[in-house]
């Protein structure tokens, strides 16, 4: 029988990216890619509750993996994303951030 490999990354931390590489076999889902990780006692009842992608790409742990495929385990937002680019704007201010923000002395508005 053919076996596949497969990389599972995690971001534990923000800046810190780990991966495994593990062999399955053919016709193998996300969720015994989970299963065969070092993670899998970290991951809660069967990893159900944890979301997961493939490639970036959202899916659900029954979807089957192909060979190369990069499991991504993801972990939950600390901070909303708008509300954090809102707080950077108002700490920069509106000349130091935006398209316009290096603009040569002497240009145009708009260039």
């Amino acid at each position: 029988m053919a076996d596949i490999r497969v990389s599972i990354v995690q971001a534990s931390a923000p800046r810190s990216v780990e991966e495994w590489q593990c062999v399955l076999p053919l016709g193998a889902t996300v969720l015994d890619a989970l299963r065969a990780s070092p993670w899998a006692s970290q991951l809660g009842a069967a990893g159900a509750d944890q979301p997961v992608g493939v490639w970036g790409r959202r899916v659900a742990l029954s979807d089957r993996l192909r060979d190369h495929d990069r499991v991504e385990i993801y972990r939950a937002l600390t901070v909303d994303p708008k509300l954090a680019r809102r707080q950077r704007f108002a700490q920069q201010g509106s000349r130091a951030s935006g398209l316009f923000a290096g603009k040569r002395p002497g240009a145009k508005a708009g260039y």
